[in-house]
């Protein structure tokens, strides 16, 4: 999937690349109602911009650069965008620019005082036009002078805050420090920073939150920004939710990898699921990346708080709702900041979730949400609100939900063709390109005969998960002998049923996890190695890793290799291929994954130890090793690993059509 091009970042393109000096051409803007809104006010203010829509690509501005050109104090309308009025705000007070802010009903709704208040103590003139610390305000003209320098310290996070104070100060050419108890989104900065302003701040995210801006040295003129808006992670959170609560993997591409974005791939990762991040490019002093995430067989409940608040605020929605998919108790804490959004999103989702039948509990600055299954069905108010409407979208797409949304339409905020995204997910959909789940490559074969980097190099080439039967019989084999048992079969039988043992989500494919510990390397130690053959034919031994391999095919597109994948696990798979090569050349190969030198004696024990394994294998009473009737034999004693995989592609080609 792609998604629209980062909200927070089009709204500081539209706003900032109009004050520059020089022509700024920024491609892949939101097109939704919010940006649109930053671009509608530029041009009152006098700059230079146009905005055309290119087909699928979103926004595209163009500003010849100067500044405003104000002639009289024009009304700028910011509709429902918090961000357009708040870093209006700081852009008016320090350019000196005669303007009254506005908006809709719920945007005048909204406090403003936080913002207003730092630039009144910068000396900026301005005045409520209605309702105290309320929309309207109006911004008086500056004749002479300038603003005073401020050092501001924050009781909240908040960007939006920050950057009005780095605008105005910017723009204004005086001192200003901003000081946060938490790190908040870094936009501005990165922005600011790469047309050319002296900011110090710290880009790696690993300090305080703090940012700072010196006109000593500085000319006062920013340059040009040229750059592709990357996707909007927040936009990319929804869908990911809806593959999630769907059993589906998902890969989003060219997608926003601020890391003062992007916390909620974090608690993804707490409820169990495996997130791959592959880096591209960095634009416009934006990291970017591609994001694979895959879903666990169950959604684990998470608990959040602190300093990871700011960096999930706009997920926390999607979260609540997988919340109550999840096994367990979640708890939100330190999320006051939602009660003053678009709506009281704290008071909306659990007023809501409550009457879909979820036990919440709302707290003054979170919630506490029990996870439930069964079917939930009702009607969802959204208040008006993009997000909400969205995340029980996400809900509702799962299929074993029935809402009714009141406002669909509220989702143009930030993504108008949300819902036609939304479509492929929903279960039972066919549409959009996403394949379905459940279809198996079944891989079997002797030892060293190329099972493992086969199947591992066709899941990949596919789209499909690799699983290695082996592991899971390795980490049980790992268990036991941690506890001193792997001689005692009697107790290994007894214990088994009840032993907490499962595929994880990892890089490429899954990884395992036993009684809570992921043995990583240890599971190729040569104590399992020498022990997991006996191990494997443990009755007990067999039907859990027979339950968790068939869940994990019921749940993904996956390329399972074992010895007994095709004859024993999935005896229905669609596709199932049997490998085999001389002993000789297996033994060399075993030897050569070593990476050292042999000896003829070398290749002639390994030889033996091979054939012995061939032995216990195939003589075995549980599911020994055979080649089922209807998989295909492949010989690979004289073919390349990439000849290989082909005829597995070739094969799988026949085999879906």
């Amino acid at each position: 999937m792609r998604v629209p091009g980062d909200k927070s970042i089009s709204h500081r393109a539209a706003l900032i690349a109009p004050l520059a000096s020089s022509a700024s051409v920024v491609r892949g803007l939101s097109d939704g109602a919010d940006v649109r809104a930053s671009v509608r006010a530029m041009q009152r203010l006098g700059a230079a911009v146009e905005c055309e829509e290119e087909e699928g690509r979103g926004l595209t501005i163009r500003c010849a650069g100067g500044g405003l050109d104000v002639t009289s104090a024009p009304r700028l309308d910011c509709g429902n965008s918090g961000t357009t009025a708040r870093l209006l705000a700081g852009i008016l007070a320090g350019s000196g620019v005669a303007a009254v802010l506005d908006g809709d009903p719920s945007l005048r709704s909204r406090p403003m005082r936080r913002v207003i208040y730092p630039l009144q103590a910068m000396g900026a003139r301005v005045e409520y036009d209605g309702e105290p610390e309320r929309l309207p305000v109006r911004f008086r003209g500056r004749a002479t002078g300038t603003l005073r320098t401020l050092r501001h310290r924050g009781r909240v996070a908040s960007a939006q805050v920050k950057s009005a104070i780095l605008l105005a100060g910017v723009l204004a050419r005086v001192r200003v420090e901003v000081s946060e108890p938490a790190l908040s989104r870094d936009h501005t900065e990165r922005m600011l920073a790469g047309m050319g302003v002296p900011l110090a701040f710290d880009a790696g995210r690993t300090g305080a939150g703090e940012v700072r801006f010196d006109p000593s040295d500085w000319e006062g003129a920013l340059e040009g920004l040229r750059m592709t808006v990357p996707g909007d992670p927040s936009s990319a959170a929804f869908l990911i939710g809806a593959a999630l609560l769907g059993g589906r993997t998902v890969r989003v591409a060219d997608v926003a990898a601020n890391p003062g974005r992007i916390g909620f791939l974090s608690v993804l990762e707490e409820m169990g699921a495996g997130v791959d991040r592959d880096p591209a490019p960095t634009e416009g002093g934006e990291p970017r990346e591609a994001w694979t995430v895959h879903p666990p067989d169950d959604l684990r409940a998470f608990s959040i708080g602190g300093d990871l608040i700011p960096r999930v605020i706009d997920e926390i929605p999607l979260l609540a709702v997988l919340a109550a998919r999840a096994r367990g108790r979640s708890e939100i804490r330190d999320a006051a900041e939602l009660r003053v959004k678009e709506s009281d999103r704290l008071a909306v989702l659990a007023r809501t979730l409550g009457k879909l039948g979820v036990v919440v509990e709302e707290r003054p600055d979170g919630l506490t949400i029990q996870g439930r299954a069964g079917r939930l069905r009702g009607d969802v108010d959204a208040h008006g609100d993009h997000r909400i409407a969205m995340a029980f979208g996400v809900l509702d797409a799962a299929g074993d939900a029935d809402l009714r949304i009141d406002d669909q339409a509220c989702a143009d905020v930030s993504y108008p063709d949300f819902w036609d995204a939304l479509e492929p997910f929903r279960r039972g959909s066919r549409g959009g390109s996403l394949p379905r789940t459940g279809r198996v490559i079944a891989v079997d074969g002797p030892a060293a005969s190329g099972k493992s980097s086969t199947a591992r190099s066709v899941a990949r080439r596919l789209g499909f998960v690799h699983v290695n039967s082996g592991l899971l019989y390795r980490a049980i084999t790992w268990w036991a002998l941690d506890r001193g048992i792997a001689e005692d079969e009697p107790s290994i039988e007894a214990a088994v049923p009840g032993l907490d043992v499962d595929l994880v989500p990892a890089d490429d494919g899954f990884d395992v996890s036993v009684a809570g510990t992921r043995p990583g390397r240890g599971l190729e130690s040569s104590e399992v190695t020498a022990r997991v053959s006996a191990v494997s034919t443990l009755p007990a031994v067999r039907d859990v890793v027979l339950e968790r391999l068939r869940r994990a095919g019921r749940r993904h597109e996956i390329v399972c290799e074992g010895r007994d994948i095709g004859t024993a696990v999935f005896p229905d798979a669609e596709l199932k291929v049997f490998l085999v090569a001389d002993v000789g050349e297996r033994a060399r190969r075993r030897l050569r994954q070593r990476a050292a030198p042999f000896t003829e004696d070398d290749l002639e024990r390994e030889v033996r130890r091979i054939d012995a394994r061939d032995r216990l294998d195939r003589s075995r009473p549980l599911s020994p090793l055979r080649r089922a009737p209807d998989a295909i034999e492949i010989d690979t004693t004289s073919m390349s690993p990439g000849r290989v995989v082909d005829a597995i592609l070739e094969l799988a080609a026949s085999a879906f059509r």
